[in-house]
Parts: C-alpha cells; structure tokens; sequence
C-alpha cells in the first residue's frame, strides 16, 4: 500500500524530535535510511525555511509544513497522491498545536509528545486507503495550492549542508535561470525563422497582392 509509512513532528529551532509514529517491525530496518535522512532534514529547518515542501527520495517522497515553530514530516510512496500526504499533515497539526502550542518550547528530551503517536496512528489508517468516499472527495478538492508547493531532490537538500531555505533560493535561481535561457532561445529561434523565411514570405505576399489588384 502506498500509504504514510513513517511520520515525526519536530521543532524547527533546533531539530529536537518532539514526537513519531511507531512503525510495523516489517518495515523498521528498511525505514533506517529514511529516519536519518528526516533526521537531517530537520536540523537544516530555520524560521526562513519554505512553508511547505516536498522532498523526493529514491523510490520514496518526504512531504512536511511548518507551523508555530513545529514541523511535521512524513514519508510516502511516490504513487501516493499529493494532495493527501499534505491533508494528513494537516490533521496533525491541527491536533497537536491544539494539544501541545504551550509546550513545545519548553520540551528538553527527543520525544517528549510520543504519546500524541495514538492520534498520529487513528489517522494514519484513514489514509492508507486512497479509494475510500472520504479520501475520493479530498483529491477531487482544489490542487491549486497542492501543485504550487515545491519540489526538490534529497541529494540537493543533504548534499551541500546548506539550510533549507539557502537550498530553495539557489534552486529557484536555477529555475529562474534556465526559464531565462528557454526565453532566449525562443526569441533567437524566431529571430532565425524570420530570416531565413521572412524574404520568401514577403515575396509571396507581394505577388499575391499584384495579381489581386491586376485580375480583380
């Protein structure tokens, strides 16, 4: 099933694990990989970092928000849709601001909220199933904002050690960049177009209006 197979809420400060979901043992050490690369992604979060993010990983996808301080990240299959990887998150943060907003800041050991796991768990199983009425309705919503949220690459993010946020600018001059260049290269194939056709063209142009005002 292609369903949110590791979930972890930490604080963006300084990365402190604050609370995860408990994973079936079938899927523990292939998950090990996966919880360092969270692990990481986290201690590179700062109040600069992008909202919303996606994080491709091999055959896997990370998804997180930020809100109040607190970043919730899970991990899914790339064939599961978008649109409710971030409802899911959602429904976390909703919960656990409500739960936890006062004490997040004080909170001094990893997993000081690993209790907030049976609610993560309840609403994990009403996403595994991505053909459920509920879930149907949920991807028939508006994916304007879902398709607006960026997507990166875990070697881009990892790679460097650069902050999030540092890793998204370098990116979107990146995009910026080769949008540019695109541009360029449209207006200069145009620009060639013309010339080597342009001639031929006005020729034709000229003897069709010739013979209009000679034979009409």
């Amino acid at each position: 099933l292609a369903m949110p197979k590791l979930t972890i809420i930490a604080r963006v400060s300084d990365g402190l694990p604050l609370a995860a979901s408990m994973e079936d043992d079938k899927y523990h050490r292939d998950l090990d990989v996966y919880k360092n690369q969270a692990k990481r992604i986290f201690k590179q979060l700062s109040s600069t970092s992008p909202a919303r993010l996606s994080i491709e990983s091999g055959s896997e996808i990370f998804h997180y928000i930020i809100g109040s301080g607190v970043c919730y990240l899970v991990l899914t299959e790339r064939a599961y849709p978008k649109r409710l990887a971030f409802n899911y998150l959602e429904e976390l943060q909703k919960e656990f601001n409500l739960l936890y907003a006062t004490e997040v800041d004080m909170a001094t050991r990893p997993y000081a909220f690993i209790k907030f796991d049976a609610f993560i768990q309840k609403t994990k199983k009403l996403y595994v199933d991505t053909r459920a009425q509920r879930n149907v309705n949920k991807l028939n919503e508006d994916l304007a904002d879902v398709q607006k949220i960026m997507m990166t690459n875990i070697q881009d993010v990892l790679g460097r050690g650069e902050r999030l946020d540092s890793v998204m600018k370098h990116s979107g001059k990146l995009r910026d960049g080769a949008r540019e260049y695109a541009k360029q290269a449209k207006h200069l194939n145009t620009q060639m177009l013309l010339r080597k056709y342009g001639p031929v063209v006005l020729i034709i142009i000229i003897i069709i209006a010739v013979m209009y005002w000679r034979f009409r």
